[in-house]
């Protein structure tokens, strides 16, 4: 009998301790979660994209004509003055070189010049004989006119032939230095361009003065060789006049306005910069992205608002990173972004109540990527389910893995 009741009593305590462990096991623990606490803090929007500064006005100095250029000394960063520091000079080209066809005719061109030259001078020869009979005649016929033997017409026949002879003369001698001129033309094109090397450096070069003032930005041609007309040489601008350019969304350039608060960070220097937009530009333009997605871009124009000595060692081309400021406040309530879920049409959130979640309907205003403002529906000093997970519903037992504040920018 003592047997059969120890048997019993030992079967009860592992029902008992198996009871128990089932009960402990499937009894309703409290959900651990991450709780963020609402409260009142400074918050801004802004709209944030990678931009560049560049110098406000910058001036391609091209070559005026066509010819050799003769290498640029002048570095990039050099001071320049206007209308006084010379940039460049340009010198004529050398000729090129002639074919066959085109050097033979040019030879026969130049032996049918002088074999004209030739002939003017025979011109000239005879032009001047006969000058020499016509003055001959013309003292004779007024010798003659003297002793009243020829008469008045004879004289004034051979003051004809003079001043006709004299005119000869002249046209000869014109004639002949025309064929001087059309011999040294045809010689100029029998010219090769071994014969002009000599000439670099001693003719009369057109220099190429700075327009404005200011440093050289960039040099675009500095090597000595041939340009053309309008060939770019260098840049030149002021680098204490920079603005920033950045190439926002459409959909963000929509709700820039000027005179809106900028700030430029990430530039390198030890703190971040103050600037407004300037203009927004009403022409956009499609640009691929690094995911090769087309966008439709629009440039915006800041300009900086702290002194140049704050930002001296920022130059032309430089990255930075630009926020335009939307909407700012000193006091806001805001949650995390991740504490907000859909309900229905409205927003809502998860809120902690003495260790059980409780659905709260909330009204949203602006948000700032990380963080939005509530409006209406909770109160400072409440903690909201940071990522509600599957296992959260209304009435649910929480409890805090984590609490932190509700971050804003």
């Amino acid at each position: 009998m003592a047997l059969k009741w120890r048997r019993l009593a030992i079967w009860g305590i592992l029902v008992l301790a198996l009871a128990g462990g089932l009960a402990f096991a499937f009894w309703p623990r409290p959900v651990p979660v991450d709780l963020a606490r609402v409260e009142p803090g400074p918050m801004t929007v802004t709209i944030d994209e990678e931009g560049e500064a560049r110098v406000r006005d910058v001036f391609v100095l091209s070559a005026p004509v066509g010819g050799r250029l003769r290498r640029i000394e002048l570095d990039v960063g050099d001071a320049v003055v206007a209308d006084e520091t010379e940039v460049a000079q340009i010198e004529p080209a050398d000729p090129g070189f002639l074919d066959v066809r085109s050097e033979g005719e040019a030879d026969a061109a130049l032996r049918a010049a002088q074999s004209a030259l030739q002939l003017a001078r025979a011109e000239l020869d005879q032009a001047k004989a006969e000058l020499d009979f016509s003055v001959a005649e013309l003292e004779r016929a007024r010798e003659l006119i003297r002793r009243e033997t020829i008469s008045q017409r004879a004289l004034d026949e051979a003051e004809r032939a003079f001043k006709t002879r004299k005119a000869a003369v002249a046209t000869a001698e014109a004639r002949l230095e025309m064929r001087r001129f059309e011999v040294e033309q045809a010689r100029a094109r029998l010219v090769s361009p071994v014969e002009t090397q000599i000439l670099h450096g001693r003719c009369v070069c057109i220099p190429i003065v700075a327009p404005v003032g200011g440093r050289i930005l960039r040099v675009l041609r500095e090597s000595a060789g041939v340009v053309q007309a309008g060939d770019p040489l260098v840049e030149i601008g002021d680098p204490r006049d920079l603005e920033i350019v950045a190439d926002l969304l459409s959909s963000d350039a929509i709700r820039v306005e000027p005179g809106q608060k900028v700030v430029i960070d990430d530039w390198g220097g030890p703190r971040p910069l103050s600037g407004l937009v300037r203009r927004v530009e009403p022409y956009g333009f499609t640009k691929v992205s690094a995911l090769g997605i087309e966008e439709q871009r629009v440039n915006v124009v800041v300009d900086l608002t702290d002194p140049p000595e704050s930002w001296a060692r920022l130059g032309h081309g430089y990255r930075v990173e630009i926020r335009v400021v939307l909407w700012q406040t000193e006091r806001a309530l805001t949650v995390p972004l991740t504490a907000l879920f859909r309900d229905g049409e409205r927003w809502a959130v998860f809120v902690a109540e003495d260790g059980v979640a409780r659905l709260r309907h909330v009204e949203v205003g602006h948000r700032d990527g990380i963080s939005a403002e509530v409006r209406d529906g909770l109160s400072e000093g409440e903690d909201v389910l940071v990522h509600p997970g599957d296992r959260v519903a209304p009435g649910t037992a929480v409890t805090a893995r984590s609490v932190a504040g509700a971050s804003s920018r």
